[in-house]
């Protein structure tokens, strides 16, 4: 049976197509609480868009939900720590819109300096009374930009287009890369004293909600052009409303609110100000880039690989090409150490060396850590709750990586366990881009190499002869198949290491057998089918 993906809101058809091949995809009025309730219960992943709520209560609804997907920036109808605690990712769109709500601050800004909106509803209603809405041009002015993030970044690109002078106010952006962008950066004083026109663009965080009130619009520069299409809240609307009566602001751009829907606003009352339904998001392009990139993200999450977008994860972001390889080579070392050392580690150490260090490696302690709880607790293991397994546990898992230049790829899971114990496991990946073999390279101190796929068995003995065959036909009789095999040892007579690839999951007891007849002094079985 294919898992199944609701889809609670309209989607583009190019991103249902993206999802259609793999999985059993079902729609449902997001809307409609008990149908959507009742429609949770069999689905993997939930895509919404704004008009679905999915809190706590839709989360416990979806025993085997395992991707909450926003289909575009914001998340304020997920309830993110619900699903975290249930170790459901959530992902959104972050990239989707960006140039949307970038350009559609551009219009509002050019719709306020040339007052357009107000024009065109009186030649609509039959005036024809052009001195009246006589505006300014943008080229020469000041431009303040509030937050330098990725839409600010794109505005200022756009607007400096038309001649201006750019300042931004943003203190988490160094003034060499602001400088880069042909922006000079000042305090948020000087640019409300500066600027003919501000275009805010920051996220609604406590920091920010009100940052521009009743205080700083006293200080701006007379006749200054305010456009806000970021977030609700951020500007005091009634403040702005004052200072637009008392004509200390010459107009406003405004298509958020601190409460949404809404149909009535202090600022509705004046023709110049610009105000729009939250309309930063709405073009065909971005909610078609917003749908397709939700699907792949989904289609990511349910194929068990990591997704860059994921809100919840701890290592989330870009992952290098070259990293991700080694994103399962790191996961299934993580189970195979757990394997080796028969139960749960005090603290583990992920190490990473060769080429590959000079990457941000991050992502592979996420993923061992992963694999280090999936065949321990009851529970689905993901990458959002495997940190929060792990203290719970009271492991400590770390990270160390070596860059040696021109050196192949090596990550070791290294392990102390509570009796005073130390287990490592080592692995590579080897072959073409595409074309990838993940590869056990050492088990507790012995050299191997044999592919780590598939159900591996450790045996650990005294060498001596016989005990080859004596596993074979052990084996052989349980109908139980060898794919590969490999003998390690560290002197002749002396403690060896069995490995072997079978076809097939042994049982406790016959495991026990195998152990028993060869007088082994370890044996343990990893699981490192694909999920």
């Amino acid at each position: 049976m294919n898992p199944v993906v609701l889809i609670a809101e309209e989607l583009a058809p190019a991103a249902i197509e993206v999802l259609a091949h793999d999985f059993d995809v079902r729609h449902v009025d997001g809307t409609d609480r008990p149908a959507l309730l009742s429609a949770l219960a069999e689905a993997d992943a939930v895509i919404v868009r704004s008009a679905t709520q999915i809190d706590a209560e839709a989360v416990a609804a979806a025993p085997r939900l395992k991707v909450v997907a926003r289909a575009g920036v914001g998340l304020d109808n997920v309830e993110v720590p619900a699903a975290t605690a249930r170790g459901v990712m959530v992902v959104n769109a972050p990239t989707s819109n960006i140039v949307s709500a970038a350009e559609q601050a551009v219009a509002l800004l050019l719709a306020v300096a040339r007052n357009t909106a107000s024009a065109s509803a009186a030649l609509k209603a039959g005036e024809w009374k052009r001195s009246k809405y006589t505006g300014v041009e943008i080229q020469g002015k000041t431009v303040g930009v509030v937050g330098l993030g990725r839409i600010g970044v794109l505005f200022a690109q756009r607007i400096a287009a038309f001649g201006t002078r750019l300042i931004a106010y943003d203190p988490y952006i160094q003034p060499a890369r602001a400088a880069q962008l042909g922006v000079r950066l000042v305090g948020l004083e000087e640019l409300l004293r500066e600027s003919d026109f501000i275009s805010i663009h920051l996220p609604k965080t406590p920091e920010t909600v009100g940052l521009i009130g009743e205080k700083e619009l006293a200080i701006v520069k007379p006749g200054v052009r305010i456009v806000n299409a970021a977030r609700g809240g951020l500007v005091d609307e009634q403040a702005l409303a004052d200072a637009i009566a008392e004509g200390r602001v010459a107009g406003a751009g405004v298509d958020v609110y601190a409460k949404e829907p809404c149909t009535s606003s202090p600022l509705f009352a004046f023709d110049n100000v610009v105000a729009t339904p939250h309309l930063g998001a709405s073009t065909h392009e971005a909610q078609d880039k917003a749908g397709l990139a939700v699907a792949k993200s989904v289609k990511l999450a349910l194929q068990g690989e990591f997704v860059p977008d994921a809100v919840n994860v701890q290592a989330g972001g870009v992952v290098a090409e070259d990293v991700r390889p080694l994103l399962p080579l790191a996961e299934k070392l993580g189970r195979a150490f757990t394997a080796v050392a028969g139960g749960v580690a005090a603290s583990v150490t992920v190490e990473v060396r060769g080429e590959i260090a000079n990457h941000d490696v991050s992502v592979l302690k996420l993923a061992a850590t992963k694999g280090l709880f999936s065949s321990v607790v009851e529970e689905q293991v993901t990458y959002v709750n495997a940190p929060h397994l792990a203290a719970e546990r009271g492991v400590e898992v770390t990270l160390t990586s070596q860059p040696e230049p021109d050196q192949p790829s090596l990550v070791s899971v290294r392990g102390a366990l509570p009796d005073g114990r130390t287990v490592s496991v080592s692995g590579t990946v080897v072959g073409a881009p595409g074309r990838e073999v993940l590869k056990l390279t050492e088990v507790d101190g012995f050299d191997v190499e044999i592919g780590a796929e598939g159900i591996l068995l450790f045996l650990r003995y005294v060498d001596r002869p016989g005990v080859v065959g004596t596993v074979g036909t052990l084996l052989g009789e349980a109908g139980i198949n060898i794919a590969a095999m490999q003998v390690a040892r560290r002197e002749a007579g002396g403690e060896t290491l069995m490995t072997l690839t079978v076809d097939q999951a042994l049982g406790a007891d016959l495991l026990t057998s195998a152990a028993e007849s060869i007088g082994a002094t370890a044996a343990s079985a990893a699981d490192l089918r694909d999920e």
